[in-house]
């Protein structure tokens, strides 16, 4: 494969190089990339929405298994989550990266292919963003802005008493997919030379989990469930997108909203495949699917009489009930005994 190294075109050749074939979905998105500043123009009777997401080689992403065109994709895909977690619609993007010398001009066509596709599939402008170099590796910071009805808007702090807990999909293959990654990367680089000292053709064996993978590698954004609570009619009280574990979004949601909650282990969503893998690593399956992340499933509370609408959503499942905030956070196990909910989802900043 040809190598163009990125001095050849500089930081704005490179940013032009990449962005030259952008076109504007949007009416709001009045000016995009060419200026000092993008310009946007949003009705007065919508509100904007604002998020931010920083990710960094070798704490959110390993480029031994990542392809560069999947990361592009997924770096997209968990700001447009946020945008939807709000009860809104994704409208403009900016992006940011910081790349050390290994990087070549193609490695970068390959991050924006999956950065467009992902916003060519949301309905999404690409308006900005910056390039500079680094000296420890690759860093992506993604800005999403978004529109919501102003009494549409959904946060966390609005669970009630009696309110169903919803989940959209399915959860844990996502963190089992991260797993056999990681145990086929050890494999991978314990086999690179033969005991003679040759080198070896290890090959990952990654059959019959080809979900897990793609739910780690290639994660979805839910706005068909936002489409579909809309469309039923459904407003939810509370919302969030699942990144760092149900147990721990869950507990976000309660204790914003100063409620208590019941999970009933054997509603919450699982595949076959994340059952599979976490019996052959032997690890239990609900705790992976209560702290294993990256799901970027939908974590909502309705009112209990949209109860028979929800069912009828079938990427939807209602797996407890808000509670008093005195009766805690608690999970119901298959054989009825009740545990304390734990927090126990990936947080960035511990040792």
């Amino acid at each position: 494969m040809s190598r163009t190294e990125i001095s050849t075109l500089g930081e704005f050749g490179l940013i032009k190089h990449l962005t030259q074939d952008l076109k504007i979905k949007n009416g709001t998105t009045k000016y995009g990339i060419g200026d000092d500043c993008a310009v946007l123009q949003y009705p007065s009777e919508k509100q904007v929405l604002v998020t931010t997401d920083l990710l960094m080689e070798g704490v959110h992403f390993d480029l031994t298994y990542m392809p560069l065109k999947h990361l592009g994709y997924k770096s997209a895909m968990v700001n447009l989550s946020d945008i939807y977690a709000m009860n809104g619609m994704p409208k403009q993007m900016t992006v940011s990266v910081a790349l050390s010398k290994r990087f070549c001009i193609e490695d970068m066509e390959d991050f924006y292919a999956g950065l467009k596709l992902a916003c060519d599939e949301h309905g999404v402008d690409i308006i900005g963003g910056d390039t500079t170099s680094s000296l420890t590796g690759l860093a992506i910071s993604i800005t999403c802005i978004g529109e919501a009805d102003k009494e549409k808007v959904v946060y966390r702090n609005g669970a009630k008493e009696t309110d169903l807990i919803c989940v959209s999909g399915d959860l844990g293959a996502a963190y089992m997919g991260l797993q056999l990654l990681e145990r086929e990367k050890k494999i991978f680089e314990s086999q690179q030379t033969s005991p003679n000292g040759a080198p070896t053709e290890a090959q990952p064996d990654f059959a019959g989990k080809e979900y897990l993978l793609e739910r780690q590698l290639k994660p979805e954004a839910r706005r068909d469930v936002i489409l579909k609570l809309t469309e039923a009619g459904i407003q939810p009280t509370a919302m969030m997108d699942i990144s760092d574990g149900l147990s721990s979004e869950l507990m976000h949601i309660c204790n914003q909203s100063n409620v208590g909650c019941r999970v009933y282990e054997d509603r919450i969503p699982l595949d076959y495949q994340t059952a599979v893998m976490a019996e052959e690593l032997n690890m239990n399956v609900t705790t992976c699917a209560l702290n294993g992340g990256e799901d970027y499933e939908l974590l909502f509370t309705v009112p209990l009489a949209c109860h028979e609408k929800i069912q009828e959503i079938k990427e939807v499942k209602a797996i407890g009930h808000i509670t008093k905030k005195e009766l805690g956070c608690a999970l119901i196990s298959r054989d009825g005994n009740e545990f304390e909910l734990q927090a126990q989802g990936w947080n960035p900043l511990k040792e």
